[in-house]
């Protein structure tokens, strides 16, 4: 497996309140996870900073044995464990009220994805010339679009369009959503927050993700084109692409 990640503060923003990890195991065995954190004066990126170190100490005897017999089940139980430490800690101190994160978790090896995730952030899938979502957001905006209520085009300029309908950290109880995928040699894996899915169009993503450079130049690109279109948010990404990993492979 390779891999490449990026974050960005953005043009707007004093904090950067993203927090993005990638780690390999045994057997490649890939988990990458991206957390978009939201509340007050300093209470978004500790929330997104509990969840990842949450997720990681879950997951990481997955990683080191190569995967388990439910991987579904596992990832489900390590967003749930971040869920409760998040709502956990917000009960601490009155700034931290309502504090939360978005989550999307991938946990790959080379012929298959899990996903799990929680709010707006996306993680979407290029195969051989094919870009789809994998995930579907859980937002207001979202809500309005799969009920008719208004035009994908007025979805992407709405103006509560940042409204999470969920949120990891928020409430005591959450629903994760759980995917499982089948992939390919070559294909690609992208996890971001809506820094970028909000401002650069799938269309210009695929065209990034097609070029025939570098993994880490395609992740620079991704985060050069959101700020180039704006930059008002906090931008991160992580790809990964099923491939052999020399390097790795000799160590």
């Amino acid at each position: 497996m390779k891999t490449a990640m990026k974050t960005d503060v953005g043009h707007h923003r004093s904090i950067n309140e993203d927090r993005v990890m990638v780690k390999t195991g045994a057997g490649g065995l890939t988990l990458a996870v991206v957390a978009d954190g939201m509340g007050g004066h300093q209470a978004g990126d500790i929330a997104s900073q509990l969840a990842v170190d949450a997720i990681d100490e879950l997951l990481r005897p997955v990683l080191e044995s190569g995967g388990g017999n439910d991987m579904e089940a596992l990832v489900r139980e390590a967003i749930l464990s971040a869920n409760d430490k998040v709502f956990q800690f917000a009960s601490t101190a009155d700034q931290y009220y309502g504090m939360g994160t978005t989550i999307v978790v991938a946990l790959a090896d080379r012929e298959r994805i899990v996903l799990g995730h929680i709010g707006d952030s996306r993680a979407y899938l290029w195969d051989r010339g094919r870009f789809v979502q994998l995930t579907e957001d859980h937002s207001l905006v979202n809500e309005l679009l799969k009920r008719g209520q208004i035009s994908a085009e007025e979805a992407d300029h709405h103006p509560r369009r940042n409204v999470l309908t969920r949120a990891l950290g928020t409430e005591r109880v959450v629903e994760a959503e759980i995917a499982f995928h089948r992939w390919k040699e070559h294909d690609m894996l992208l996890l971001c927050t809506d820094g970028l899915s909000g401002l650069v169009g799938t269309d210009k993503m695929a065209e990034v993700l097609s070029a025939d450079r570098e993994l880490d130049w395609k992740a620079d690109e991704l985060v050069r084109l959101a700020l180039e279109a704006g930059g008002d948010d906090n931008i991160t990404v992580i790809l990964l692409s099923n491939e052999e990993n020399q390097a790795e492979d000799r160590g």
